[in-house]
């Protein structure tokens, strides 16, 4: 898949879309519900968990347990941060009594999907924002040489960073199927694409078992864009209601 990523510049957008989300936010506080889904928060490639800071406080403010991935920046091996991050789910539904949600942005929405699949007894929801999960190497050429450059950096052994064998070789060959696998009909999946990112192509983003919904977003800027907000508000709520439903029925 050839990239299309947008100019570059519309990155750019990142401050006027906070801007309008901390004006939201102030005029029409975030709504409470009692027994919200815990909610587990994974951030992009060579980001961290700061990078969701904004996200983490509106979805504390709607009364989710929230955790955080742990991560510094996110560059590891994807099996690595899988396999951790699986214990982290576990406990975290164990804890709250009941499903997990997962909102990933760009790689780290791959990293939820995988995640999803592996463990769909406890996920209820699943949103992937800007997620290159069709084609992980769909995307911007500055990008796609940091890539490379970390994964040399992998290759002479520097630890904790993803190295060329990621991409074919065995060690995350399970994660690998695991962005093209079937998900469980009980989870709630939505795939965010913006067709002004410049920095993934759009098309590798259209999961074909979620629910596909564009916004005009930047990429780095769908943590912070009202329009996801409004996304997640209805995400969160139904699987709350659905978990109810079965709760009552059972």
């Amino acid at each position: 898949m050839a990239s299309a990523a947008a100019p570059m510049w519309g990155e750019l957008r990142y401050g006027g879309e906070l801007a309008s989300l901390l004006a939201r936010t102030t005029l029409r506080p975030p709504r409470r519900r009692a027994d919200a889904p815990a909610v587990l928060l994974i951030p992009g490639f060579m980001a961290g968990d700061h990078s969701l800071a904004m996200m983490r406080s509106w979805l504390r403010r709607r009364g989710h347990r929230v955790a955080m991935s742990g991560l510094l920046a996110n560059v590891n091996c994807a099996e690595r941060i899988v396999s951790r991050l699986e214990s982290t789910v576990c406990e975290l539904a164990e804890d709250s009594g009941g499903q997990v949600v997962l909102i990933g942005q760009s790689r780290g929405g791959a990293l939820a999907r995988a995640l999803a699949v592996r463990r769909p007894e406890r996920v209820g929801g699943l949103v992937m924002l800007g997620s290159p999960v069709r084609e992980s190497l769909a995307v911007s050429a500055p990008v796609l040489r940091t890539v490379r450059w970390m994964a040399r950096l992998g290759d002479l052994g520097l630890p904790g960073v993803f190295s060329s064998t990621c991409r074919d070789g065995e060690c995350c060959e399970s994660f690998r199927g695991e962005l093209s696998a079937p998900l469980e009909p009980g989870i709630e999946a939505v795939a965010v694409h913006s067709r002004s990112d410049a920095i993934v192509d759009w098309r590798a983003c259209l999961d074909p078992h979620a629910e596909v919904v564009e916004v005009d977003s930047s990429h780095c800027g769908m943590s912070v864009h009202p329009a996801v907000y409004e996304l997640l508000e209805q995400v969160l709520d139904s699987v709350q209601d659905n978990a109810s439903r079965l709760a009552a029925a059972a």
